[in-house]
């Protein structure tokens, strides 16, 4: 049973490093930029958006951001990416195995 625990908590523990969520509520253009296709005119596009109609209820706002668009974004990969509540949490490079 122990063995079990610990087989089960491992990936837990490396889990928070390998994924990041950007929370398009609170990240600065820098921090919107680490998104897939997000660029420094759509960065500032969003944070333009919220300031003009508040917090983003949902990750499907984003479609409704001028020049953030199904047309040419992965919008599945980017709604993976995002969320509207909690921190920001960039992801992290993997740690080179020759250190």
């Amino acid at each position: 049973m122990r063995k079990l625990l610990m087989i089960m908590a491992i990936p837990l523990l490396f889990a928070g490093t390998a994924f990041g969520a950007v929370n398009i509520n609170t990240a600065t253009q820098d921090e919107l930029q680490t998104l897939s296709g997000i660029t420094a005119a759509k960065a500032k596009a969003i944070i333009d958006y919220r300031s003009k109609a508040g917090k983003f209820k949902v990750t499907e706002d984003l479609a409704k951001v001028d020049g953030v668009n199904e047309q040419h974004l992965d919008m599945k990969q980017l709604y993976r990416e995002v969320t509207v509540t909690g921190p920001t949490v960039l992801k992290t490079k993997e740690k080179s195995a020759a250190k």
